[in-house]
């Protein structure tokens, strides 16, 4: 048995929890309206590359579970956790959201890749239409996540609620 299934496996897996996390952004930021309205569209991504990875997989004997049934109580608890993900500052929170977004755009990205290059080695043209179908969307989701990144952190992060206090004078060290 090679290991192309769990890459399937894997990617599936990724690709609804970024679906998730992309929903549950939008859901907690209705107010940056460029991330509430992108990340849903970047959401129907993913749910189309797991419908995708599902029917992909059923040839290597793998069978995942449909992308409209809701994700388990397992694929939501089996994520670790990161400082930015429950922060003290409520606008650290959307730091730490586009952070977690952008770690996993990055793992599928990854996955996709090898994906590509098994399938390329084995000569499994189906899995490699695939990838490369899928994979430059996954890199657009990466970028866009980066780009936030890049735009929002001077902003939330200089905030006077830093180690400043009150009356604008840094905090004694």
């Amino acid at each position: 048995m090679n290991g192309i299934p769990t890459v399937l496996r894997d990617l599936y897996y990724g690709e609804r929890a970024l679906e998730q996390d992309l929903i549950s952004t939008a859901e907690r930021h209705p107010a940056e309206h460029e991330v509430h309205h992108v990340a849903i569209d970047l959401a129907r991504w993913s749910h189309e590359h797991a419908e995708h990875l599902a029917r992909a997989a059923e040839p290597q004997g793998l069978h995942l579970p449909d992308p409209a049934v809701p994700p388990t109580e397992w694929e939501r608890t089996e994520r670790p956790d990161h400082a930015l993900d429950e922060p003290s500052e409520p606008d650290l929170s959307l730091l730490g959201d586009l952070r977690a977004l952008h770690l996993a755009a990055t793992g599928n990205s990854l996955y996709w890749e090898m994906l590509a290059q098994a399938a390329q080695a084995t000569g499994d043209s189906c899995l490699l239409e695939l990838s490369t179908a899928c994979h430059p969307q996954t890199l657009r989701q990466r970028h866009w996540t980066n780009t936030m990144i890049k735009t929002l952190s001077p902003q939330l992060l200089s905030k006077a609620n830093g180690p400043h206090e009150a009356d604008g004078s840094k905090a004694k060290q």
